[in-house]
């Protein structure tokens, strides 16, 4: 995908969830919508979903898009542990490198995984997209996912 059609869809993508997250009200809802929609806009993504904080220390899965997910990801483990214990966002072009990664997915090369937080700034949970193909997601999908993230905020 060109930078300039891989903005075109971010763009569409925000406009698309912005009109169809303003009637929702639960979380659940408001996450599974998120998924289905990149799910469906991203061509290269394998799977599409949220790891949702259930304790402190701990991620376990859903809503998502794709093959089974790992349920439970403790903070600190993996790219989504990391992400969310470092209250960062993670570009992995090879998770093969990427130290601790989790494979949930044998087939997955790359990923991208966007922390999601509340109005009070709490963490609730983390946007994990993944690709069956190396260096699928750079800095041009990290500033259009964190503002996909942040349309969740009011419904958290």
């Amino acid at each position: 995908m060109t930078p300039d059609s891989k903005a075109a869809v971010y763009r569409s993508v925000r406009m698309q969830l912005a009109s169809l997250l303003e009637e929702v009200h639960d979380p659940t809802s408001a996450m599974a919508s998120v998924a289905a929609v990149l799910f469906e806009a991203l061509s290269n993504a394998s799977w599409v979903g949220f790891y949702r904080v259930v304790e402190p220390g701990l991620l376990r899965v859903g809503p998502y898009q794709g093959p089974l997910g790992c349920l439970e990801i403790p903070f600190g483990s993996g790219v989504c542990g990391t992400a969310a214990q470092l209250r960062q966002s993670q570009v992995v072009p090879d998770v093969h490198a990427f130290p601790g990664h989790i494979a949930c997915d044998a087939q997955a090369q790359s990923e991208i995984v966007i922390p999601i937080y509340d109005l009070d700034g709490d963490l609730k949970a983390v946007l994990d997209i993944d690709s069956h193909q190396p260096a699928s997601f750079d800095n041009q999908d990290l500033e259009p996912l964190e503002e996909i993230a942040s349309l969740l905020r009011p419904h958290l």
